[in-house]
């Protein structure tokens, strides 16, 4: 890059990788310089919760509001009940308004953890659209916003055109997506005064519909900024792994789980993925990055621990750490664990432990679990289990439980709050 920033923001997330495309670099670097800027992520309401796919933009918004300017989170309440086509080959089932409204809490406590949404000019704020979509009149915005979007241009943009050269239906509902987009960078520009939007790469052209749109109603001139879609060194979406989607909600991943998929980072993304998911100095990262053999394997902790404070907090990342050094320093595994994670209600007075095998998917059936005990291939805690109906109780659970079937399958059971 040729340009050289003067905003503390735009040299740090440049430095740490963060940036894609920017619609003027130089004008939205000159508006930072002059004080306080507000900006905006827009997040649907599709799950019951963020995922690690999410995490990339989050905390572009934490470096956002740690450099002094005023972050918006966005929550899709109205867009979520049309669904974003965008690279998708199938139309989003739709949601109800109850299952809208419960999804946005369960992100609020996510966004808790990365944004200070107190009072001063860099407190964040959560805005959801449906407070002005929801009470348009079609015809008056038909008139006052569709007149300004080009068909033939909508149909040229890649989120659009990949799914209709794949023959792939394209609702009308789905369509007017990316006008809803675009209307909504308008309305908060209106309400809040609000400079920018960014997102990922694949929202680029909903992006840059919001920058057109509203410079033509309002004559006003705002910007858009998009991050890199990450893949693994290994060709993988970032955010996936054996189990699934890695999410952000303690109550859907274990903080265990979740400080282990950054524990199991590939060798080549540990230096990319500090500077990116923590707050170490970019120096830190490009160091502990180029460590090889034995060493890198203490980068991947720190990167962890680092991840795991954020979003579960610092007794969470000790406490994985914790059990992963018992799990893995006494004839553990060399693999990511799936984690069983039970309540106490659950457990009630107890739960065998051939129960457990079948859980935690050791065992495919409570059958095919006796056998396994009764045949010596099953431990607890790496000793040898001979009795299926020993009872697990709460208290037992007081530390994470390690099953194994066989030398090289194993699983974690734990007491969930």
């Amino acid at each position: 890059m040729t340009y050289q920033p003067k905003s503390e923001f735009l040299r740090e997330i440049i430095a740490r990788g963060f940036l894609a495309d920017c619609t003027d670099l130089q004008g939205l670097d000159d508006k930072l310089i002059e004080g306080p800027v507000t900006c905006y992520i827009g997040y649907d309401a599709t799950a019951k919760s963020l995922h690690v796919g999410h995490l990339l933009n989050i905390m572009l918004l934490r470096w956002w509001q740690k450099t002094g300017n005023r972050p918006i989170t966005l929550m899709g309440g109205g867009t979520t009940k049309v669904g974003d086509p965008s690279f998708r080959a199938d139309e989003r089932p739709l949601l109800s308004a109850a299952q809208i409204d419960e999804n946005i809490g369960n992100m609020q406590r996510v966004f808790d953890r990365y944004l200070d949404y107190g009072a001063g000019e860099a407190g964040a704020v959560m805005l959801n659209n449906a407070e002005w979509l929801d009470g348009l009149n079609y015809l008056e915005f038909l008139r006052d916003i569709g007149r300004h979007f080009s068909v033939n241009r909508m149909l040229s943009f890649e989120s659009v055109k990949s799914r209709l050269d794949r023959e792939q239906s394209l609702s009308f509902l789905e369509f007017n997506y990316m006008i809803l987009q675009a209307y909504d960078f308008l309305e908060l520009y209106r309400r809040e005064g609000c400079l920018l939007q960014m997102g990922g790469s694949d929202q680029w052209g909903n992006i840059v519909n919001g920058v057109d749109l509203t410079r033509r109603v309002l004559d006003a001139e705002i910007f858009g900024l998009t991050t890199p879609l990450l893949t693994t060194s290994d060709g993988r979406k970032m955010g996936k792994s054996q189990g699934g989607a890695v999410w952000l909600d303690a109550g859907m991943l274990s903080p265990y789980e979740f400080w282990q998929f950054w524990r199991n980072t590939t060798d080549a993304d540990v230096g990319r993925f500090l500077k990116l998911y923590t707050e170490l100095p970019v120096a830190e990262c490009d160091r502990l990055g180029a460590l090889e053999g034995a060493e890198i394997n203490a980068a991947k902790i720190i990167l962890a621990n680092e991840v795991t404070a954020l979003l579960h907090g610092p007794e969470a990342a000790a406490a994985a750490e914790a059990t992963a050094r018992e799990v893995f320093e006494k004839g553990g595994a060399g693999e990511e664990l799936p984690t069983l994670a039970l309540t106490a209600a659950e457990i009630g007075e107890g739960i065998s432990v051939a129960q457990l095998i079948t859980r935690s998917g050791l065992a495919a059936s409570g059958k095919e679990a006796k056998r396994l005990i009764a045949e010596g291939g099953a431990r607890m805690n790496d000793a040898a289990l001979t009795d299926a109906g020993v009872m697990v109780t709460a208290a037992d659970l007081a530390r994470p439980i390690k099953l194994s079937a066989g030398k090289k399958r194993h699983a974690l059971v734990v007491l969930q709050d």
